[in-house]
């Protein structure tokens, strides 16, 4: 595993698996003896639970894996109610996003031993007018793990992501692939592809989900689904 107390997870695109990811690899690295919690700098779209409470799906995944129970510790300083472009919502809030971020990160690392903190939609989202996810993932200085969903279009979506991640100088510890809900054509031969193409390491393909652990619409992934994807991910090597 790298000696860095954590990874940043990010992802090809929006609803590729980076929050089943997270949640896997926290289990993973929990499972090592190694305090573990999830971040995230900013999330976009909330629900109300059965009990009235406002809640993220994704913020309620990390808790899960997190073992951390509602409200016990912050995750993450900035909650979006609409599921929209985080620059364009955090706008109409009139809310200023990246130095807090940072500095809510720095405050949670204190936490635990290592922090698994996961991305919004993908590397270059913009924040504001001027600065994308990418510059915050440059100062929060931890090695990525490259989520690719695996579907139509993912080689090219995959291979981009990592010229930018290389042309930003930011760490890369490995890639993982994620079927989705249905499993692509031809997917040996597109993930033989990306094997190939990319020079980073390949840290395992987590196979569609069965049935009883899908996730449903605005809720969290179990720690059933977490357990599953985590059998078939390996952690990053030193």
């Amino acid at each position: 595993m790298s000696k860095a107390n954590g990874f940043f997870i990010t992802g090809t695109d929006t609803e590729v698996g980076k929050t089943l990811v997270s949640g896997a690899l926290i289990l993973k690295l929990r499972e090592q003896g190694i305090k573990t919690i999830g971040f995230k700098p900013v999330v976009a779209g909330t629900y109300q639970n059965a009990h009235g409470e406002t809640q993220n799906e994704d913020l309620e995944t990390l808790r899960i894996a997190s073992h951390f129970s509602s409200n016990e510790v912050s995750l993450c300083p900035y909650v979006l109610n609409q599921a929209a472009a985080l620059h364009l919502v955090a706008q109409a809030q009139e809310v200023g996003l990246q130095f807090v971020m940072t500095e809510a990160f720095q405050t949670i690392q204190t936490c635990a031993d290592c922090v698994v903190a996961k991305g919004a939609g993908g590397l270059l989202v913009p924040l504001n007018e001027t600065e994308d996810l990418g510059e915050f993932t440059k100062a929060i200085d931890l090695p990525i793990i490259l989520v690719v969903g695996m579907k139509l279009g993912c080689i090219n979506h995959a291979l981009l992501t990592l010229e930018a991640i290389k042309t930003r100088n930011l760490q890369i510890a490995g890639w993982v692939a994620n079927t989705l809900s249905e499993e692509m054509p031809r997917l040996q031969e597109n993930l033989q592809t990306l094997k190939l193409r990319m020079d980073i390491p390949f840290l395992g393909l987590i196979p569609t989900l069965p049935k009883a652990l899908a996730k449903a619409i605005n809720s969290p992934y179990s720690i059933e689904a977490l357990t599953f994807a985590a059998k078939h991910i390996q952690l990053p090597q030193k």
